[in-house]
């Protein structure tokens, strides 16, 4: 079964806590499902252990506040459903989106608690791990090309939550963003003020944070979405290089 190479081999912390609450049941109904077609499915079991993230850790937290992303607005529409799928392809595969969006249909009928799972996350999750999950809601938010004010506010207030500052996800927003001089700062997380010391320790800080090597733990998945986060922080920074002429 495809969803076996995220979930079978063993899931950490978000199996338990309300995360757990919320996707325990579609998870069952997967694995019962790939008995039932004859696959060879087994049933998730605890992974590593409390405060090691795993790829099934990052993916269901990603599922659930996504569903609170998409719920934002008090209502789920088919194009919003079409959009996650092609959200969860470009990220995942088309073999996990599918297998994704499966969990987020039963996650969608029930009531979330944003801050609950929020705390549960930021508990087990390390600050680089958070920022790219944020990166992934920043991401899917903007996959339809307009933010409604409703998904605008919960994903300050998640970010809020994960303790993403304001500044990173200023930085994250800006990522999906055009890319003039403008958004090249926001990126980098500087004043265009700033002197040109300034900007290459700001170009520094942030390559640090965003290198894909923080995430190498969690799958090539999530690293290679690391990689294209990384990928914009070089690219603001050669905007900027050219802009002043630095070298």
């Amino acid at each position: 079964m495809s969803y076996s190479k995220w979930i079978g081999g063993g899931l950490g912390w978000a199996f338990g806590g309300p995360i757990g609450g919320l996707v325990g049941f579609a998870i069952g109904a997967l694995f019962d499902g790939a008995r039932g077609s004859g696959e060879q499915g087994q049933r998730p079991r605890t992974g590593p252990g409390p405060g090691t993230t795993t790829a099934g850790d990052m993916a269901l937290s990603l599922v659930v506040l996504s569903a609170a992303v998409i719920k934002a607005d008090g209502r789920v529409t088919r194009s919003e459903l079409d959009m996650v799928r092609k959200f969860f392809k470009a990220q995942f595969g088309e073999a996990h989106a599918k297998d994704l969006l499966l969990i987020l249909r039963d996650v969608l009928k029930k009531d979330i608690p944003v801050h609950q799972v929020c705390m549960q996350v930021r508990q087990h999750m390390t600050h680089a791990a958070r920022i790219q999950l944020m990166h992934y809601l920043v991401g899917l938010a903007h996959a339809d090309g307009r933010v409604d004010r409703s998904e605008v506010d919960l994903v300050r207030r998640i970010a809020h939550y994960l303790g993403v500052s304001d500044k990173d996800l200023g930085s994250l927003n800006a990522m999906f963003g055009s890319s003039d001089l403008n958004n090249a700062y926001k990126v980098l997380e500087v004043d265009p003020k700033a002197s040109d010391d300034e900007v290459k320790r700001a170009y520094r800080r942030m390559a640090v944070k965003h290198h894909p090597d923080k995430v190498a733990g969690l799958g090539e998945d999530v690293q290679k979405a690391a990689s294209e986060k990384f990928l914009k922080v070089q690219e603001a920074w050669e905007r900027i290089q050219q802009e002043r002429g630095l070298k």
